[in-house]
């Protein structure tokens, strides 16, 4: 309810505040640009390629510059991750892409808190993990990052003196925003406290530091106008005044006339908090006649027409902190006006003596820290500031202690970038990532997802007690499949198990259904060593036909929805020991001595819900009948912990395996050539698939560094007409593509394209190549990696030898009668 109550307030108030909103970004320099982006619509190269990425918002010029350290180590964490920053101010914006660039993956901003807003940003990314710094409250954020299953965690939490009568008013409604936060790292124990005040859970809010400590020295080179600006005008004392807010620089040039009063050869660097300022502190240098220059403009006239004591006006953003060591003292702003301070830990690390104002609550435990130590100056007023700098500069030596003991503290309270690094790590892990339906989808197909959902229970009920009968084979049946619709790399899976048991000596045959088919036959036994027609294959048969035909194995593929009619027919001409079911699992009508199910690490569990509104078949509890579980299409080294929480709870006992995908390389049609993958990063490329996950193949791509100027996708296992063949030709001279990649179940559906299909031909690749000419295509070539697969192997033949041992046993006995 006050969510709705929130919600109605925002449509109300969006009469006012869009227009509102639209004047403020122009009066503040948002581009018009920036609009779409604020209402959920984004460029198209943000459409995550998996449910994998990474959401990073930080609203400022500061949040930015705190969190390029926890950037840096979220990038080593995750190499290949799509990282992504959002910003809600033009200077944020600007930083982030100067600072952050080369880290991220994209820089926008951030949507207003509509839900339509949200949802369209969080439908974009697809984000695991959704990471907030500082004190960005937003309900409608909060609540839909939960709801498409991505883990949330705020960073540097903190709330300041103004803000806290505001949340401790609407307790009772921010308690249940901050709830679905799954871990606050507050800045101190005090932020700690005050977030806990304002309703955040106490159980997942602990005190995680403050990022703004971790900036590297190293990061914070001085620039060469910088450099050669303070080597010709070769100043004796450098004053840095950072971060000064209204009504505070007019103390600032009252303090350094009195320094410049005792040494004439006196340099201030000046530098407002906000760019909108530049220019009013620029009239207030010139109106008080101290020689001034801006760093935008600084050029070698205007270095050597500066005369000292002067000022130079710090007109850009992310510089400051590289000034800091050059400086014999510092002041830090925001404090004399009673806005609360900022970051005084930056020049304390450079080892410089710091002086601030009566006002640093925004700093309240550094600064009490620092005080503590001795290493801090704290004026009671601007009235003060003159005496408290003229009097470090004045002692060099009390200066340089106050710095040094300043040097400590800052590097003892390093460790925050780490510690949210860790933190971030974990909920990763734990995250179950999908894309909930809207609710005009449920409006729609609720009522045929509950049909579908009772009837899927009435039916495994019905094989359950026994109403419907089961029927068995004689040899052992491994069944490969899945919980839900939609590929999860079934057809690899039973290529490498055929593969790994042949070699162990098992005779082996596949059964699957042949979706798609087109033949008169209602079963189809078929052999590698006969070339067979896709008509009466499908896609997924004739794959394994060619990939044993290429192995050399003579493994026989029996087609039809009849699955045990075709398997004894199978074993009325041949014995095997083992038969691989090939997407069987809800086929209750064969009995199996061992079920594999996989699950799609990229989408795992069909989003939770049931056809239609989600992608399960059956309900998730369904996976206690597994014998064992592969979490296809993970990323080597990387936790999926809360995948595997939610299938334990259902089945405690089958162990759970990993598998990754690895490419071969990409096979030219035309020839049959394979080349490696990264022979074609030199090409323009047009990619088009018809699969399940057809993120999982827009991944593979990325991953080799392949240009991809543009993708068409169709729907899995669509067979291709003429049309398509021509809009594909046309798309690929529209955007100059060299060649077409596709995979090789696509190669099999492009096959019904041509003409020759009417004839049966079965020399798919030359027809295929034939298609596209003079355009070159190719097919991936990838190959499941199963982590541990050799205990994968051996826990099947573990099952398989009881019932070999059975099935001798009457031969044995009847031997030597």
């Amino acid at each position: 309810m006050l969510y709705l109550a929130y919600n109605l307030l925002l449509a109300l108030a969006a009469v006012l505040l869009i227009p509102y909103h639209l004047v403020r970004s122009r009066l503040k320099g948002h581009p018009w640009s920036s609009l779409p982006q604020r209402f959920g619509s984004l460029p198209a190269s943000f459409d995550s390629t998996g449910s994998d990425s990474i959401w990073l918002h930080a609203v400022s010029v500061g949040e930015v510059l705190s969190c390029g350290q926890l950037l840096q180590a979220l990038r080593r964490l995750y190499p290949r991750t799509p990282i992504f920053v959002s910003t809600a101010t033009v200077t944020g914006q600007d930083l982030a892409k100067e600072k952050l660039g080369p880290l991220v993956d994209g820089i926008f901003y951030a949507p207003l808190d509509f839900p339509f807003a949200v949802r369209r940003t969080l439908a974009a990314l697809k984000p695991r993990l959704v990471i907030i710094a500082e004190t960005e409250i937003w309900p409608n954020l909060f609540r839909q990052v939960k709801q498409f299953g991505a883990s949330l965690l705020l960073v540097n939490g903190r709330i300041s003196d103004r803000a806290l009568p505001r949340y401790r008013l609407l307790r009772f409604f921010f308690s249940g925003v901050l709830a679905h936060a799954d871990a606050i790292l507050a800045q101190s124990d005090f932020d700690r406290a005050r977030l806990v005040e304002i309703g955040a859970p106490e159980n997942r809010t602990r005190c995680g530091g403050n990022l703004k400590y971790d900036f590297e020295p190293s990061d914070t080179r001085l620039q060469k106008a910088l450099q050669d600006f303070v080597s010709r005008v070769q100043p004796n004392t450098i004053l840095v005044a950072g971060s000064t807010r209204e009504g505070e620089e007019e103390a600032v040039i009252r303090a350094f006339r009195a320094v410049a009063d005792k040494d004439a050869r006196s340099l201030l660097v000046l530098a407002p908090r906000h760019p909108q300022r530049f220019d009013e502190v620029a009239s207030l240098l010139a109106a008080s006649g101290i020689p001034y220059a801006r760093r935008s403009e600084l050029s070698v006239s205007e270095i050597e027409n500066l005369s000292l004591a002067g000022v130079l006006l710090l007109d850009t953003l992310g510089e400051l902190a590289s000034l800091y060591p050059l400086a014999d003292a510092v002041f830090v702003g925001g404090s004399l006006n009673g806005w609360g301070g900022h970051n005084v830990l930056e020049p304390a690390l450079a080892g410089r003596p710091v002086v601030v104002g009566p006002a640093m609550q925004n700093f309240r435990a550094i600064t009490e820290e620092l005080l503590r130590k001795q290493a801090l100056v704290q004026v009671k007023g601007a009235d003060e500031l003159p005496a408290a700098l003229a009097g470090l500069l004045a002692d060099r030596e009390r200066a340089a202690a106050i710095g040094e003991r300043g040097r400590q503290v800052a590097e003892a309270q390093r460790g925050a970038t780490a510690a949210a690094a860790r933190e971030a790590d974990r909920l990763y892990g734990l995250a179950m990532p999908r894309v909930p339906p809207r609710w005009l989808d449920y409006a729609v197909l609720g009522l045929p997802t509950l049909l579908w959902a009772a009837a899927v229970r009435l039916r495994a009920a019905a094989y359950r007690r026994g109403w419907l009968r089961r029927q068995r084979l004689r040899a052992f049946t491994l069944c490969v499949g899945n919980l839900s619709a939609g590929g999860v790399g079934k057809t690899p899976m039973v290529l490498w198990l055929v593969e790994q048991l042949e070699a162990r000596g098992y005779r082996t045959g596949v059964l699957l259904r042949g979706y798609r088919r087109v033949s008169p036959e209602r079963r189809t036994v078929t052999d590698p060593r006969c070339e067979v027609s896709p008509l009466r294959s499908g896609d997924e048969a004739q794959i394994l036909l060619r990939h044993f035909r290429k192995l050399g194995l003579a493994v026989p593929i029996g087609i039809g929805s009849d699955r045990h009619a075709v398997g004894s027919r199978i074993e009325q001409e041949q014995p095997l020991d083992v038969v691989v079911l090939d997407d069987g699992f809800q086929h209750f009508q064969l009995e199996r001595q061992f079920d594999l199910v996989l699950v799609d690490a990229m989408r795992p569990l069909g989003g939770g819900l049931m056809l239609p509104l989600g992608r399960l078949r059956e309900p998730v509890s369904g996976v206690r009948r597994a014998t064992a579980i592969v979490l296809s299409r993970t990323e080597p080294g990387r936790s999926y912990e809360g995948l595997e929480n939610r299938l334990r709870r259902h089945n405690a006992d089958a162990p759970i395996f990993k598998s990754h995908t690895r490419v071969l390389g990409a096979v030219e049609t035309a020839t049959g050539l394979e080349v490696p993958a990264e022979a074609l990063r030199a090409k323009r490329l047009l990619a088009l698939c018809g699969v399940g996950n057809p993120a999982f193949f827009w991944r593979c791509l990325e991953e080799q560094g392949l240009q991809v100027v543009h993708r068409m996708r169709f729907r899995d296992h669509h067979r291709y007409a003429p049309g398509d063949i021509r809009n594909i030709l046309f798309a690929a001279r529209q955007e100059q593509a060299d060649a077409i990649v596709t995979t090789e179940k696509d190669l099999v559906n492009l096959w019904h394209a041509a003409d020759s299909v009417r004839s049966s031909s079965t020399n798919l690749d030359a027809t295929v190549a034939g298609l596209f000419d003079p355009v070159p295509i190719y097919w991936i070539s990838i190959v499941p990696v199963i982590e541990n697969g050799e205990q994968l192997v051996e826990f099947i033949e573990d099952r398989i030898t009881p019932q070999r041992a059975r099935r001798a046993a009457p031969a044995a006995v009847r031997g030597p009668g």
